[in-house]
């Protein structure tokens, strides 16, 4: 496997350190910014295999950041992963549903973080190993793409409802519970709440219409047959 970089935002000079420090250790190679102009810069110069990014930064906050990246189309599907000493829940569910990856609540334990950055690289990886073009209905979901095509008409979901879409799509008809769609598509060792995905479910419904991915109450969704 090739040497992975990473990229690391925070305007904190000691966490910089540290975490460039272990990271170096485990053989990543490492690029690091003081605030988030800098940040959306060189993720568009070095085009980075992740980005590590603190969420309360001067000059652009890493919400922000978040959105710029998602919104280019060279790094839309740049894996993120948030750094935030806000723990609270309405927090991190926002963060989530800017699209990033994985949160992670400061203060940092490096073992734990070198973990998360591991698994959330090992789901890309596995992702692209999967078939990247399924035909549903009407629809046409284009994973080389992140785009669905119905009729002709383009839809171009963020990778969050796209890769929700295409899990569930892929596996019509079968029930599929919240927890296990959490651990599929933001990964067993991203701990967020079940309502993440009602909203994620929500916002594909109101972009594609409400049936194609069925509720099941007290359990979970399926796309139906």
């Amino acid at each position: 496997m090739s040497k992975k970089t990473i990229l690391v935002v925070d305007d904190e000079q000691d966490i910089l350190d540290l975490i460039e420090y272990n990271l170096k250790k485990e053989g990543f190679g490492v690029i690091k910014a003081e605030d988030g102009e800098e940040g959306i810069s060189l993720a568009y110069e070095h085009n980075p295999d992740l980005v590590l990014l603190d969420i309360m930064m001067p000059k652009m906050d890493g919400m922000e950041v978040c959105d710029n990246l998602r919104n280019n189309d060279q790094l839309k599907n740049l894996p993120i992963i948030f750094l935030t000493a806000r723990g609270d829940e309405n927090t991190e569910v926002k963060g989530l549903n800017r699209g990033a990856d994985d949160y992670i609540i400061k203060p940092i334990s490096t073992k734990k973080l070198i973990s998360r950055i591991k698994a959330v690289l090992r789901r890309f990886e596995e992702a692209d190993e999967t078939a990247n073009m399924i035909k549903v209905h009407d629809l046409e979901i284009n994973r080389d793409r992140y785009l669905v095509i119905r009729n002709e008409e383009e839809f171009q979901l963020p990778r969050k409802e796209f890769e929700l879409l295409f899990y569930l799509a892929s596996r019509k008809g079968k029930v599929l519970s919240r927890q296990k769609l959490l651990n599929k598509v933001w990964g067993d060792n991203v701990y967020v709440v079940d309502r993440t995905v009602d909203v994620h479910v929500r916002k594909i419904r109101e972009k594609l219409g409400d049936h194609y991915i069925e509720t099941v109450k007290g359990v979970g969704y399926r796309f139906k047959e």
